[in-house]
């Protein structure tokens, strides 16, 4: 029996560690070497193999993802409107094999840029929604991300730059850094991108792009330098000499599709020296190791050049300047190198996660596919089969059937089905890893949210939201189709979080809120056309505030007593307005010493004074930079309760918000137009007749440019006024800049208008 244990023993070892069946057997009669004792010997060798060949295992699987991430690159394209961004898309696709044939923003052959899918999106040839795609270049897999131009859709360009790692920065060589450039550049900086900026349309009558790298150094407070110059400009660009390498590229082919690279021309010889000297001292100005060698008068090569720009561009201390003209097929392929040579793979970008159970600490994710999954849903869309959401996985890898949980909202949900997505057409894959950018279908989220697989609680920090600024009252023409109407504009709700829906509690109208007239035009639009849903548009409403200019003290008692237990609440204190740039709108302060009221009462006399700001008595606007201070109150034993105490804060608010001299605020925008010079005055005088405060004149070229800060209600129809002053030449961008107070006898004239609805009501 002891025998049979004995030889059972050895065989499973045999079983577990193979290789000691081909040592020599000992003689049983042995007991100094048993078998036994040999094979656990051999055991502990065997584990300390297993070990070395698991850092080995470890090792290569860490080199194949490191290779993999090194040649992956996730870029936004974003400029001013008209600056070329979809039309430089186009080219980079086309260039990259993903298309076969160059079609034209404003789609005359009826095709459109295959990045503008949606049908509006090619009739006014413009870009609403941001469209991913991915492709690839000499070996690196680019994931790109093509935003709007437009300020309404500027959600769009947000979300995209809160998870790009880096971005092309178009702008164009006759109109230069425009309004929505700087307001572009200032969302990069938010993020922290880096970026590279290329100089579009160099072919065109005026182009100068030395003058828009001067306003890009003055305006944007760029440290920039270019790293080309054009071989002649308008009808004669043929080329570019690239600095770095010191070659002239040359694009010939129909679509410009064969790249030939020469010498440089020697009549050129002498400006390419220039400039490179002055690339090679901006770029040692940020970075030590550049300055060492420029300094010591060391020759620079084009490899420690191209090196240095890559570490100052990834360190956000400079910005290479490309230039080429995208409709003209010049310039793509070298900016595609510049993607790649210059702009960061995701390992190189430093993200940070909140770790929910360590009450919001910071964490950072190495963006390793080895560890655990991270991802972050920032853009949905109703798509033909339901919802698709779009996820930036930061960390590990999710594969189609996991199991995922919305960290924001505690739910475990399988992942049914994953595509990557080239613009609206899509490509089923089986998993994705760290630094991809995919779309899953099926999943219930919101814009926002993160994903893990449920071995942390991370969630990513959310991206900056706008508030709207205009509102308009629609309704569905028939009354059979409000189920249809309900479905659209939830859907735009879930989609977009500057397309904000109510209900005007007075007039039981659904107001809808964005960011500008043609925001709201398009979802009217869009219901049309995607629910068929014709619906009536109501006169725009301005989204006007109330504030309070001065300190006023409340003593209310509520008292009421109708049989039963009644209601006795008294509070005592005062109202003030929050010091300037204070970075709440509401606050309320307990500063009672003892127990005049039970501070369970409390929470509710905040809620009532809550309530009562929602709507002030002007106007009946929410009233906001307003402080609450409580003083003192009394209680009742029996007949207070929390409803008590809401009402009198409410009445409260209501007793002493005259005294506090309230005023009405407006929105206010930062209006840029330009038009040609002759119609300086009509315009300049059209401004002034519309309250609106100059603040900026400049000239450029034969148009001049007028900066001023106009009220939004005064600014209803300026596109058709402005087009129809300058005989269709003259154009404006404008976005929202603060709420300021309206004038006295504005004033008088708001409180007259809605005292006359009230009354008709």
């Amino acid at each position: 029996m002891a025998r049979y244990a004995k030889s059972t023993s050895t065989r499973l070892l045999f079983t577990l560690f193979p290789e000691t069946a081909s040592s020599q057997p000992c003689s049983s009669s042995s007991s100094s070497s048993s078998p036994l004792a040999v094979l656990l010997f051999r055991a502990g060798q065997k584990r300390h193999f297993s070990a070395s060949n698991l850092a080995r295992v470890k090792e290569e699987k860490e080199a194949w993802w490191k290779e993999s991430m090194e040649k992956l690159r996730n870029i936004g394209i974003s400029a001013h409107i008209d600056s070329g961004k979809t039309t430089l898309t186009e080219r980079i696709l086309y260039y990259t094999g993903r298309i076969h044939e160059i079609h034209e923003v404003r789609g005359k052959d009826g095709v459109g840029a295959k990045m503008d899918s949606m049908d509006l999106e090619r009739e006014k040839g413009i870009t609403i929604q941001s469209a991913a795609t991915y492709c690839s270049w000499k070996d690196y897999q680019v994931n790109i991300i093509d935003t709007p131009g437009h300020v309404d859709f500027t959600i769009e360009v947000e979300r995209a730059l809160r998870v790009l790692d880096g971005a092309i920065l178009v702008l164009c060589s006759v109109g230069g850094v425009q309004s929505q450039s700087i307001t572009v550049d200032r969302q990069m900086r938010r993020y922290e991108v880096p970026r590279v900026a290329f100089i579009n349309k160099l072919d065109r009558m005026g182009a100068d792009p030395w003058k828009v790298l001067n306003q890009a150094r003055s305006k944007l407070r760029h440290h920039s330098a270019a790293v080309q110059v054009p071989i002649g400009l308008e009808d004669d660009f043929g080329g570019l000499i690239d600095l770095v390498q010191q070659k002239a590229y040359y694009f010939h082919g129909s679509s410009g599709e064969k790249v030939v690279t020469e010498e440089v021309p020697a009549e050129m010889e002498a400006v390419v020296a220039e400039k490179r000297r002055e690339l090679v001292e901006m770029v040692s100005e940020v970075d030590d190791k550049l300055a060492e060698s420029f300094l010591a008068d060391e020759p620079i090569s084009s490899t420690d050049l191209q090196d240095a720009i890559r570490r100052a561009t990834i360190a956000r201390k400079f910005v290479p300047v490309f230039m080429g003209s995208a409709f003209k097929n010049k310039g793509v392929q070298t900016l595609l190198d510049g993607v790649v040579n210059y702009l960061p793979c995701p390992i190189e970008v430093k993200n940070y996660a909140l770790d929910q159970t360590k009450s919001e600490e910071k964490v950072a994710l190495p963006g390793t596919p080895s560890g655990p999954l991270v991802a972050l849903a920032f853009k949905l869309e109703e798509g033909r089969f339901g919802q698709l959401t779009y996820l930036r996985i930061y960390e590990g890898i999710i594969k189609k059937g996991d199991f995922i949980i919305n960290v924001n909202t505690g739910k475990k949900i399988k992942v049914p089905r994953l595509v990557r997505m080239h613009a609206d057409e899509m490509e089923d894959i089986q998993q994705a890893h760290a630094g991809q950018i995919v779309a899953v279908f099926g999943v219930d989220c919101a814009s926002g949210d993160t994903f893990t697989d449920g071995s942390v609680r991370y969630t990513m920090t959310s991206m900056n939201v706008p508030e709207p600024v205009m509102s308009l009252a629609v309704q569905p023409v028939s009354k059979d189709s409000g189920g249809q109407f309900s479905k659209a504009l939830n859907r735009f709700q879930k989609e977009d979080p500057t397309f904000r829906v109510g209900l005007d509690a007075e007039s039981g109208q659904t107001i809808i809120s964005g960011m500008g007239e043609l925001h709201l035009d398009i979802y009217v639009e869009r219901i049309r056309r995607e629910y068929k849903v014709d619906a009536t548009v109501g006169k725009p409403r301005v989204n006007f505030r109330e504030t309070i200019t001065q300190r006023a003290e409340f003593d209310y008692l509520h008292k009421k007593q109708s049989g039963g237990q009644g209601q006795y609440g008294r509070v005592c204190g005062y109202i003030e307005p929050l010091p300037l740039g204070s970075p709440t709108k509401f606050e309320f302060e307990n500063m009672i010493i003892g127990q005049a009221i039970p501070s369970n009462f409390i929470p509710a006399i905040e809620k009532g004074f809550k309530e009562a700001a929602n709507s002030g008595s002007l106007i009946g606007y929410p009233v906001e930079n307003l402080r609450v201070v409580l003083t003192d109150g009394a209680s009742h034993a029996v007949d207070s309760s929390e409803l008590a105490f809401k009402l009198a804060a409410i009445y409260a608010f209501r007793q002493c918000y005259a005294a506090a001299k309230p005023v009405i605020l407006e929105p206010v925008m930062l209006v840029e137009l330009k038009a040609p010079t002759e119609f300086q005055g009509s315009v300049t005088g059209d401004i002034n007749k519309r309250k609106g405060l100059i603040v900026g004149n400049d000239q450029d070229g034969d148009d001049c440019i007028i900066t001023a800060h106009v009220p939004l209600n005064n600014m209803f129809g300026y596109s058709t006024a402005l087009r129809s002053m300058t005989q269709g030449k003259g154009e404006f961008t404008m976005e929202y800049k603060e709420h300021l107070p309206v004038s006295q006898e504005v004033q008088m004239q708001l409180i007259n208008t809605y005292k006359a609805t009230k009354g008709t009501e």
